[in-house]
């Protein structure tokens, strides 16, 4: 065909004949080996086609290099062995779980494993936890449909499942004047064209008095007063809790190692826990979507690992930014970007976040907090709002993406395998979408099932699901009461945070809550202030091994692997034998 010789030529003069394509069964295929990842990433680039359901699968080779381990569970046992659920969710990140909660309201039996010793362990814990508007996405994308739709949603949602959810609006300012009739079009544009009905331009005069913070430079913005901010792995955690309150099984430290198929159907999936045998399996993995769809037989996508740090402040900044705040430079950079190019904002919780940056990666699972990484994103950032300062950062932290190289999601049913639906290429703003989106895959999974057995909703599916009170959120008033009501409330293990002992006792008898360090960090805060730990994380796993009824020595960081005590460092008996 004449467009693949033409991509053929291309790929010849940019490489040597290094590359070679092949379009095949609705997809283009790259194969060849080449010296570096960014000429890899380059070459797919340069495949993708105008008609998104066109992808680019990569089977170039790098030069050299070995296949890249992927971190598994020590765990095994047959805990799951024989299981034979309507549905099989691969994936506890944002999307697995939205869509498990959607399923739970239909009277199916529900199983959703992942890998990690929690949910959103990856990319759905590791992102800014903007709710996004859209309005840097154009007509026809699943991004733009599903964010639009997502957006409207997160009120209703966030008091359903009692997360913290608050919109504070978006501010995208430009310093360049003569661009002003430019960007007052694009905005208009947006609303009219692009359903962004929230988009307006406002002047110098409209910052000054609503945006202060900015620096001085910005000279008009586009604003979005629908953006948002939510705590993205207290949302994940809150939609697998209410789909287990009604009726979805949970298995976390599961990992998906193989699959059986038969006439384009799966019929056996493997995992260290014990093989399952599904009617239907939905592959949510998050930056290994691509690989469970080869072990399926299905892949006709490629996920290329993107890496983003984000760096976190101090509560006591909180006062220096309201909104999501950035300054934008129009350039040729900017307008071939693949990210929104970060920006200052609140969090739901009272401290600032900066970021986050975005760099191409290799490896899936790269979640290092690199020097220049940090210094570019803060950098960057100060130039936004001068207020901020170094010397209130706390912590930093990596995500890594998943998009494809069309840079849109893929959410449809396998090419090849009837009964796999694929939920990949979930990045931003994927967090925001995965509301809308997760009821369109339950509706298609249960249509699909309905053709060999009745599927009805439930008649007492619950929406609602009830958070841990938190003593720092109380009047004093309230605090008293709750004290009386619980004495371990009155107990501060946090100072920080003000986290009491009852709180990360609510957390480990909530519905599912790994006795980790960890997972109570993520679900009360012990161990998110200023000191990072350093004062409550003794106190909290003195609580977890007795709850449990465990040495101090069992209890673990997160995983099976990450060990926090070895044994007694200085003689005697343990302090578990005291």
């Amino acid at each position: 065909m004449r467009s693949g010789k033409r991509l053929q030529k291309k790929l010849d003069k940019a490489f040597d004949g290094a590359v070679h394509a092949a379009y095949e069964d609705g997809l283009i295929r790259l194969t060849g080996t080449l010296s570096s990842w960014d000429q890899i990433l380059k070459a797919c680039r340069m495949a993708v086609s105008g008609d998104r359901t066109v992808h680019v699968v990569n089977d170039i080779l790098l030069d050299g290099a070995e296949p890249l381990p992927v971190r598994v569970p020590s765990l095994s046992d047959k805990a799951l062995d024989g299981e034979t659920p309507d549905v099989l969710i691969i994936g506890g990140g944002i999307s697995g779980c939205a869509i498990a909660r959607e399923l739970s309201r239909y009277d199916l039996s529900i199983l959703l494993v992942d890998k990690e010793a929690d949910f959103a362990l990856q990319a759905s814990g590791r992102n800014d936890g903007e709710v996004h508007v859209g309005v840097d996405l154009s007509k026809g994308s699943l991004k733009q449909k599903y964010v639009l739709l997502g957006n409207r949603m997160y009120g209703a949602l966030c008091k359903e499942l009692d997360v913290p959810f608050r919109r504070t609006g978006q501010v995208a300012a430009f310093t360049q004047v003569p661009l002003a009739p430019v960007i007052f079009l694009y905005v208009q544009w947006r609303r009219f064209h692009d359903g962004c009905t929230d988009a307006r331009f406002r002047g110098k005069k409209w910052l000054e008095q609503n945006v202060p913070e900015l620096d001085a430079s910005a000279r008009f913005a586009m604003v979005n007063e629908l953006a948002g901010i939510v705590s993205p792995y207290e949302l994940t955690i809150a939609m697998a809790e209410n789909a287990a309150q009604n009726g979805a099984k949970l298995s976390l430290n599961t990992y998906v190692s193989g699959m059986k198929t038969e006439d384009g159907r799966i019929t056996e999936v493997y995992t260290n826990r014990g093989t399952v045998r599904p009617d239907i399996v939905i592959n949510a993995a998050g930056v290994f979507a691509d690989d469970v769809a080869e072990l399926a037989g299905d892949r006709f996508y490629s996920i290329h690992p993107r890496r983003g740090t984000d760096i976190l402040q101090d509560v006591k900044s909180g006062h220096i930014v309201n909104k999501i705040d950035s300054i934008m430079t129009v350039n040729k950079a900017m307008l071939t970007s693949h990210t929104k190019g970060g920006g200052i904002m609140p969090t739901v919780h009272g401290n600032v976040l900066l970021g986050p940056d975005a760099v191409e990666c290799r490896e899936k699972e790269d979640y290092a907090t690199y020097p220049e990484s940090i210094r570019n994103v803060y950098e960057k950032q100060k130039r936004t709002v001068p207020k901020a300062d170094p010397r209130d950062i706390i912590t930093y932290f990596t995500g890594v993406r998943a998009p494809t190289f069309e840079e849109d999601f893929v959410l449809e049913w396998g090419r090849k395998c009837r009964n796999l639906y694929h939920v990949g290429g979930i990045q931003s703003p994927g967090l925001t979408s995965a509301p809308a989106f997760a009821a369109d895959v339950a509706a298609a999974v249960a249509e699909r099932l309905s053709e060999t057995k009745p599927v009805v909703k439930k008649p007492d599916f619950d929406p609602y699901r009830r958070g841990i009170p938190h003593l720092r959120d109380m009047t004093p008033e309230e605090r008293a009461a709750k004290i009386a009501e619980n004495p371990d409330y009155g107990v501060i293990i946090c100072r920080c945070e003000e986290i009491s002992k009852g709180e990360i006792l609510d957390a480990l008898n909530s519905p599912y809550c790994p006795p980790t360090v960890d997972a109570v960090k993520k679900r009360v805060r012990p161990g998110m202030g200023r000191c990072q730990g350093g004062f409550c994380s003794p106190l909290v796993i003195q609580i977890i091994a007795e709850h449990e009824g465990i040495p101090l020595s069992d209890v673990r960081k997160s995983s099976a692997e990450s060990v926090l005590l070895y044994g007694p460092s200085k003689g005697g008996a343990p302090h578990d034998e005291d």
